[in-house]
């Protein structure tokens, strides 16, 4: 294994800007959760971005769900993952659901355009809209140290 030097560090608004751009290109992020035994689960799922929330949908039968449902354990609670391991996007979200027949009409033509996938009006379906509490990102070591661009819902930067 060769050792190559990383790129510069980048200031923090310009992380920013690449966690949004991500976010309005990416289609599929990596959902982890844990239920209420701690029993980690971890999956990838397609998700639409608004500008605040990100929606996803799964079967209200999978672990996904179940654990972001259950209100126990990390009930509503998520850890979203975008990236590669050397351009690392984590997110926490705290998730609500939402039926298959509650979204909007922009909101779901936005999943479907977004996703390819219409589960609109089925009901082993559920939306789970995701607000970030958290965002960190980095791609190298040097980048450990101003890797929190939000807080508490509120951008930093």
């Amino acid at each position: 294994m060769t050792h190559r030097d990383p790129a510069p560090p980048r200031p923090a608004d310009q992380r920013k800007r690449d966690v949004l751009e991500r976010l309005a290109h990416d289609v599929d992020v990596w959902v982890a959760t844990a239920s209420p035994d701690g029993v980690p689960c971890m999956v990838p799922l397609s998700f639409a971005y608004d500008g605040e929330t990100l929606l996803l949908c799964t079967r209200r039968g999978t672990p996904t769900a179940r654990n972001l449902l259950s209100g126990t354990g990390t009930g509503g609670l998520a850890r979203l993952a975008l990236g590669h391991t050397r351009d690392v996007v984590l997110i926490e979200a705290v998730t609500e659901a939402v039926a298959t027949d509650g979204l909007s009409p922009e909101e779901g033509a936005s999943f479907v355009a977004r996703t390819g996938f219409d589960p609109r009006g089925r009901a082993e379906w559920v939306f789970l809209r995701c607000r970030p509490r958290t965002v960190r990102a980095w791609r190298e070591e040097n980048e450990l140290a101003g890797r929190l661009l939000m807080r508490d819902g509120l951008w930093r930067v």
